[in-house]
């Protein structure tokens, strides 16, 4: 293979592109509002540094911004609708049996006031409280990629019981405050009833600490690896007796040799190392599911610990519990290349329907790109497992 084939410089970037063009335009209605929206996808691949409306009517050779603000704002269109097909999109060019689910939020730093959502609240982004508008994504991520495919808004209580603050925001009536963690099962439910291939749900302890998701989850046969705080409240039945435990006190009770050391997958600097063990929990489970503690040892420092509750599938290995959880790293991966390189951090909407028509088009633009790289895998997985000519003569 030459490495023009693998490199993907033979790709035909333009009829990939009016390919998403055409699966996402059921959603944008109207001819004028398809080319729009194609004005806005082309200027999240450009190289401007900041993708605002100036900026990205710039590139398009357009006089003024007013288009492709209009395109966020009085357009009739649906983002929802959009995004339901950005999932299908993600799916037929990642879809895999291993596939995985990962949920995280992302903040996104905002000054003034009147921008849906925002206020002084944690960012993860930024590590502390900040003005901020904060974001619930899934992404979905298997051995050809990863990609996100749903996104809504966190609206705190103060906005969300607040009529003069969302009537000019233009907050639809149905919407109420919801926890994030009651926004991802939403979210998760969502996605599964569309039907991706998921092996696992993965999720931070924010989420993981949700008795409700993991019921959720449970109830469909849905395996997760979701992390838990070290004093998360543990109970189940231990010959007949209940017993209430944290994970630091479990982890008392591991003999030393009870340690793996396995990797988590592919960092920035080669494979992360890490000690792994699991202990049973007691809880009753449905035929052919199990639960499990499982805990990940820093190698540098045996201090240094994360937890997570398992439900497995019965048989399920140590090692592949410890790749599951390796895996919540590639939805932190997305944040990055959807904020450095398309602009999901550039959003300048105030209102609900703007924020979320800029990130379902973010999500459109992340997608293609995921597709891309996918179907460079598939090429170099295909050439790699077909036997040479030499090799067949010898």
């Amino acid at each position: 293979m030459g490495v023009a084939e693998w490199a993907g410089t033979l790709v035909d970037w333009k009829a990939e592109l009016e390919g998403l063009r055409r699966v996402i335009a059921p959603a944008l209605g109207r001819a004028e509002t398809r080319r729009s929206a194609g004005m806005f996808i082309d200027g999240l691949f450009s190289a401007a540094s900041r993708k605002t409306g100036w900026m990205l009517a710039e590139q398009a050779g357009l006089e003024a911004p007013y288009r492709l603000q209009s395109l966020l704002g009085r357009s009739s269109w649906s983002a929802d609708q959009l995004r339901d097909l950005v999932r299908g999109y993600v799916t037929n060019a990642l879809g895999d049996p291993g596939g995985v689910l990962v949920v995280d939020e992302t903040g996104f730093l905002k000054k003034g006031r009147h921008s849906v959502g925002v206020g002084r609240q944690y960012s993860g982004t930024a590590g502390r409280i900040e003005n901020c508008q904060v974001g619930v994504f899934v992404a979905y991520a298997s051995r050809w990629g990863h990609a996100l495919i749903d996104r809504q808004l966190y609206l705190p209580k103060d906005w969300a019981d607040d009529a003069t603050r969302r009537r000019p925001a233009a907050v639809p009536d149905d919407v109420e405050f919801k926890t994030k963690p009651a926004m991802a099962r939403e979210m998760i439910e969502r996605t599964l009833d569309a039907g991706p291939p998921c092996a696992w749900v993965l999720a931070d302890a924010l989420y993981g600490s949700d008795s409700q998701l993991r019921h959720l989850l449970e109830g469909r046969g849905q395996p997760y690896v979701l992390a838990v705080r070290s004093n998360h409240t543990l109970r189940f039945l231990e010959d007949g007796t209940l017993v209430q435990t944290d994970p630091a006190t479990m982890l008392d009770t591991l003999a030393d040799d009870a340690w793996s050391s396995l990797t988590a997958g592919e960092g920035a600097k080669g494979p992360r190392l890490y000690d792994w063990a699991r202990l049973p929990l007691g809880w009753s489970t449905d035929d052919g599911f199990e639960r499990w503690l499982l805990i990940r040892r820093s190698r540098r420092d045996a201090q240094a610990l994360a937890y997570y509750l398992a439900y497995a599938r019965q048989g399920t290995s140590l090692p592949e519990l410890a790749a599951a959880a390796g895996l919540r790293w590639t939805i932190e991966e997305c944040f990055l290349r959807a904020k450095d390189d398309l602009g999901l951090d550039h959003c300048e909407a105030r209102s609900w329907h703007g924020w979320h028509r800029h990130m379902s088009l973010v999500l459109a633009a992340a997608a293609f790109l995921a597709k891309l790289s996918a179907d460079q895998r598939r090429i170099a997985f295909d050439k790699r497992d077909k036997t040479s000519p030499a090799a067949a003569a010898a």
